[in-house]
């Protein structure tokens, strides 16, 4: 494989919230609402990202992240999730390629250790259909981003799985040369997220 650059960009991942654009102020002897907490399972869970390269998929995986959520379906207005994920740790499989997507042309992760995806509102769709706004940071760089997901539950346990597609030139990804073209390498990037996470009692 190459040893060439191959700009890759992601986000993570992934689960809901929202604060509403209008609420009444709570009463001072009313206890603060909070959605319950959920631990992320990362054995079961994985964070990812697909690019078109020369015609063909190339994937990358973060290995390291940790996820802050609360979520109540019943109560999506003090639900959120605060994601960091540790830009170093991406893998494609090929060391020297991710080299490549850890410098300056990619990630650029000497300056941006990491990225964070915070979530601005959720919205239940039907069924197990959710759709989450959301703020993307990489390289330093803030972007709106919307993810579509399902959520299922089963006990105590929920998982989420969702996937968005996202400009890698909104994220200064692959500046000057041939990576400022949509060719080899797509502007397009698919995010993809599957988590399952437990809820704390």
């Amino acid at each position: 494989m190459s040893g060439a650059f191959r700009p890759a960009t992601v986000v993570l991942a992934a689960l809901l919230a929202a604060s509403p654009a209008f609420a009444a102020a709570p009463s001072r002897d009313a206890p603060a609402r909070s959605a319950p907490h959920w631990t992320v399972d990362a054995a079961k869970s994985k964070l990812g990202f697909t690019v078109q390269w020369s015609g063909q998929p190339f994937n990358g995986t973060f290995k390291s992240w940790k996820a802050n959520i609360a979520f109540d379906p019943n109560d999506l207005e003090y639900s959120s999730a605060d994601v960091v994920i540790d830009m170093e740790s991406v893998t494609s499989g090929d060391e020297e390629t991710d080299d490549g997507v850890k410098g300056a042309q990619g990630f650029q992760t000497n300056r941006f250790a990491t990225a964070r995806f915070t979530t601005i509102m959720i919205a239940h769709k039907s069924g197990n259909d959710y759709v989450a706004n959301a703020r993307l940071t990489i390289r330093g760089i803030a972007r709106q981003v919307t993810l579509p997901f399902t959520l299922t539950f089963a006990g105590n346990s929920a998982h989420m799985v969702g996937q968005t597609v996202v400009s890698r030139m909104d994220f200064g990804i692959g500046q000057g040369g041939d990576f400022s073209k949509p060719a080899p390498v797509a502007y397009q990037v698919a995010v993809k997220v599957d988590l399952t996470a437990t809820k704390a009692p």
